[in-house]
C-alpha cells in the first residue's frame, strides 16, 4: 500500500460499509416480510393472494443474513466508482448499491481482470475476515501492473482455512477457469472432468447459482435440480446454495429420483450388472410396444335407437398412424381412444344432424366396444406390471440378452400379483424405464450432477428424462470410478444422457489437496485403467505421514493414538477405513470417550467424523486418518480406485497406517 494512506483508517471505512451494508440488508428484508404480513390485503383475489405470499416468502428467506458470513469479500476501483462484491446485492433506501452481487455482469471483473487485461480496473481489493469480522485487506493495483494472483495471502488463507461442518461457498476465491465455466451460457451442457482439490463440485453449484440469476423466472418454473451420490454427500453440500441466496434448489440421489416403490429385495451380482446395462432398455421397449395388435373385427356402438359402425381397416389406421407418431405409450392410448371417439362423432352428425356435446364424447369413450377394442389394440400397462412381466419371463430378452443373463435376471419365484411382488433397488430402474416409456417425465431447466462418473447407464436415461429440455453440468473424476460400471470415457455417459456434444473440460489445478497427498495418490493413477491428467496442487503446505505398524493387533490402537494427536490442530478429523472396520473403529473411540460422528450427523458438532470407504467420494476434511489401506483395495474389484478417493478427501493433513503391506502401486 502506498505509504499516505492511512491503512487504519481505510480500515475502519470498510468496517464502517460492512456495519451500513448488514443494515441495508436488514431493511430490505424489514420490508419484505412487512410486505408478506400484508399480501392477502392488497392482493385482488385469493389466487393471486397465495402467489403473492409464496413470493414474498421465498424473498424473506432469501434475504436472510448470517453474521459468520462476509457479506462482501471484494472491491473494484475504476476511475471514477468503486464497488463492493459479495455473496448478494443489497441496496440503501435509495436503491444505490452498496454491495453487487457476485454474478453480476461487472462483478465478473473481479475474477476476470488482470495485469495484461485490467478492462478498466485500477485497484482489486479483497478483503480477510474471522469469524464474520473485517480483520485486513489487501490491494492489487493492476492500473500500475501489481498482481498478486495465487500468492495473494488473504486469498491462501481463504482457500486453506481449515473447515468444519458443511461445505461452503467459493465465490471469494473462484479462479478464471473456474469463473468461466460457473458462467457458460444456460443452453450449454458441459462435463468437467476434474482431478481431487480442483473445486469441481463448487463450480457446479455456483453455476446453478449464477443461472438462477440469471434466468431466474424461467428456473423458477422449470426448476433446477441437484444429484449427488450419496445423502451423506448432499448432506455436506446443502449449506452452499441457501448461503448464496437460493433457496428453492432440489437434491437428490439417483435413487430418490427413482423411488417409485419400497426395496424390500436384494439381487445377485450377476442380476445387478444386466439391470443398469443400457440393453435392458431395448428389452423393456420390445416388451412394451409388442403388445400391440392389429384389429381384425368391426366395433359396434349402442346409442339410443342408433348403432354405430367402425370397420377394421379404419381401426387399424388409427392404431398404425398413433405408433408411427412416437408417442409415449399412455399418450398414444388416448390420442387412439380419441380419434375412434372422433369416428363415432361423425357417423353421428351426419345421422341426426347435431353435434353431441362434452358428455356424449365422455360416454363413447367409455362405452363396453370402445374399451374392450382399446385393451385388445392397445392394452393399458402399468411400469411395475410390465417390469414384473419381463422378470416373470425374460424370453422376450432374446437377441438382446445372453442366455445366462435372461436367467440372471429371472425371478425363481413369481409374485402371484403385481401389489406382492418385491422389487430390488435395481428394478427400480427398470420401473422407471418403462414409467418413461408410458408417460413423458417433467424436465428441469437445469441439472447438475455430481461424482457422475459413476453412473450406470440405465441410472443416466433417469437422468436424461428428466433434463430432456434442459441443460446438464456433469462432475466428476474418472479415476475416482468405483462402480462395476464406472464409466471410462465422458463420450459414452454424455450419450446415455442425451446430450452427446456436450464440451468436455478438465480441471487440473488443485487449489485443496496438498501437493504432497496428490502426488502420494497420482501414483495410482497408472493403475487404474483411465486416461485422465495428473492433478497438480499449488499447496506447498500441508502434512503425509505413512506409519507402518509392525504388530496388526496394535494397528487399532495406534490409530487411536493418531486420532487424539489429529484434536490437537484446528479443524476436522476423518477416520477412513474399510466398512468392515468401521464399527468396530467406532467402538474403540466410545471407550476412549472421543465423541464422533457418522457423515449423515449434519447436526452433529463432534469434530471427528468416522466414514465408511464407500460414504467417502466427495467428502472433504482437514486431517483424514486413513486405516489399512490393504482392506479398503481388497473390499471390492475397483478397491484402488475407493482408495485413490479416500487419500485425497485430505485438505491439509493425511495420516496412512498399516499393518498390512501398502498397495503395491504406493511403493
Amino acid at each position: 500500500m502506498p505509504e499516505t494512506i492511512d491503512l487504519d483508517n481505510e480500515l475502519a471505512a470498510e468496517r464502517h460499509h460492512l456495519t451500513e451494508s448488514r443494515a441495508a440488508l436488514r431493511r430490505m428484508r424489514d420490508r419484505a416480510e412487512a410486505l408478506f404480513g400484508v399480501g392477502d390485503k392488497v392482493a385482488g383475489d385469493a389466487y393471486t393472494a397465495e402467489q403473492l405470499g409464496r413470493h414474498m416468502a421465498r424473498r424473506v428467506a432469501e434475504l436472510a443474513d448470517d453474521p459468520g458470513t462476509p457479506l462482501f469479500f471484494g472491491r473494484l476501483d475504476f476511475d471514477d466508482s468503486s464497488y463492493h462484491v459479495g455473496r448478494r446485492h443489497v441496496v440503501d433506501d435509495a436503491g444505490e448499491p452498496m454491495v453487487l452481487d457476485w454474478r453480476a455482469p461487472l462483478s465478473r471483473l473481479f475474477y476476470r481482470a488482470s495485469v495484461r487485461d485490467p478492462q478498466g480496473v485500477g485497484t482489486r481489493r479483497r478483503f480477510g475476515f474471522v469469524r464474520g469480522e473485517l480483520t485486513s485487506f489487501e490491494d492489487e493495483h493492476l492500473d500500475r501492473g501489481e498482481e498478486l494472483g495465487t500468492s495473494s495471502r488473504i486469498l491462501t488463507a481463504e482457500i486453506e482455512r481449515p473447515r468444519v461442518g458443511p461445505m461452503r461457498d467459493i465465490v471469494a476465491t473462484i479462479q478464471p477457469e473456474q469463473d468461466e465455466l460457473v458462467r457458460a451460457e444456460l443452453t450449454d451442457s458441459i462435463c468437467v472432468q476434474g482431478a481431487p482439490g480442483t473445486g469441481k463440485t463448487a463450480v457446479g453449484l455456483h453455476r446453478a447459482a449464477y443461472l438462477l440469476y440469471l434466468h431466474r423466472e424461467r428456473l423458477r418454473r422449470s426448476g433446477v435440480l441437484i444429484v449427488g451420490p450419496n445423502t451423506a454427500f448432499l448432506s455436506y453440500i446443502s449449506a452452499v446454495l441457501p448461503a448464496l441466496g437460493e433457496v428453492e434448489v432440489q437434491q437428490s440421489t439417483v435413487d430418490g429420483l427413482i423411488d417409485r416403490q419400497p426395496v424390500r429385495a436384494a439381487d445377485s451380482e450377476a442380476a445387478t450388472l444386466v439391470k443398469h446395462d443400457v440393453r435392458m432398455a431395448e428389452v423393456l421397449r420390445r416388451a412394451l410396444w409388442r403388445k400391440l395388435a392389429k384389429p381384425t373385427e368391426p366395433i359396434m356402438v349402442p346409442d339410443g335407437s342408433y348403432r354405430w359402425r367402425i370397420d377394421p381397416e379404419p381401426l387399424r389406421r388409427i392404431v398404425d398412424e398413433a405408433r408411427r407418431e412416437h408417442l409415449p405409450y399412455a399418450i398414444g392410448r388416448e390420442r387412439v381412444r380419441a380419434r375412434v371417439v372422433g369416428l363415432l362423432q361423425r357417423q353421428s352428425e351426419y345421422r341426426t344432424g347435431n353435434s353431441p356435446g362434452e358428455p356424449w364424447l365422455r360416454r363413447m369413450g367409455k362405452v363396453a366396444p370402445v374399451t374392450e377394442f382399446l385393451d385388445a389394440a392397445w392394452p393399458a400397462v402399468t411400469a411395475e406390471g410390465l417390469v414384473v412381466e419381463v422378470l416373470t419371463d425374460p424370453s422376450v430378452a432374446e437377441g438382446i440378452l445372453t442366455a445366462e443373463e435372461q436367467e440372471a435376471i429371472r425371478w425363481v419365484k413369481p409374485p402371484r400379483t403385481v401389489k406382492a411382488a418385491r422389487f430390488s433397488a435395481a428394478d427400480q430402474l427398470l420401473i422407471d424405464e418403462v414409467a418413461g416409456l408410458l408417460e413423458r417425465e417433467t424436465s428441469f431447466g437445469h441439472v447438475v450432477v455430481d461424482e457422475a462418473q459413476d453412473l450406470s447407464p440405465m441410472q443416466a436415461r433417469a437422468i436424461a428424462r428428466r433434463s430432456e429440455h434442459g441443460s446438464i453440468t456433469l462432475l466428476g473424476d474418472l479415476a475416482q470410478g468405483t462402480a462395476p460400471w464406472a464409466a471410462a470415457d465422458w463420450r459414452d455417459t454424455l450419450g446415455h444422457l442425451g446430450k452427446p456434444a456436450a464440451s468436455v473440460v478438465p480441471l487440473t489445478i488443485g487449489f485443496r489437496v496438498p501437493a504432497a497427498v496428490v502426488a502420494l495418490a497420482n501414483r495410482l493413477l497408472p493403475a487404474l485403467a483411465v486416461r485422465v491428467p495428473e492433478a497438480v496442487s499449488l499447496r506447498r503446505d500441508g502434512d503425509l505421514a505413512i506409519i507402518a505398524v509392525p504388530d496388526p493387533s496394535e494397528l487399532d490402537s495406534a490409530t487411536l493414538v493418531e486420532v487424539t494427536a489429529a484434536l490437537e490442530h484446528e479443524g476436522s478429523v476423518a477416520l477412513i477405513a474399510a466398512d468392515s472396520a468401521v464399527e468396530r473403529l467406532q467402538g474403540h473411540l466410545t471407550a476412549a470417550g472421543i465423541e464422533h460422528a457418522t457423515p449423515d450427523d449434519v447436526e452433529a458438532e463432534a469434530r471427528v467424523t468416522v466414514v465408511p470407504a464407500t460414504v467417502a467420494k466427495g467428502l472433504e476434511y482437514d486431517h483424514v486418518i486413513v486405516h489399512e489401506p490393504a482392506d479398503i483395495v481388497a473390499a471390492e474389484p475397483r478397491g484402488l480406485n475407493r482408495l485413490y478417493v479416500v487419500l485425497t478427501r485430505a485438505v491439509s493433513r493425511l495420516s496412512v497406517l498399516h499393518a498390512k503391506p501398502l498397495p503395491a502401486p504406493l511403493g
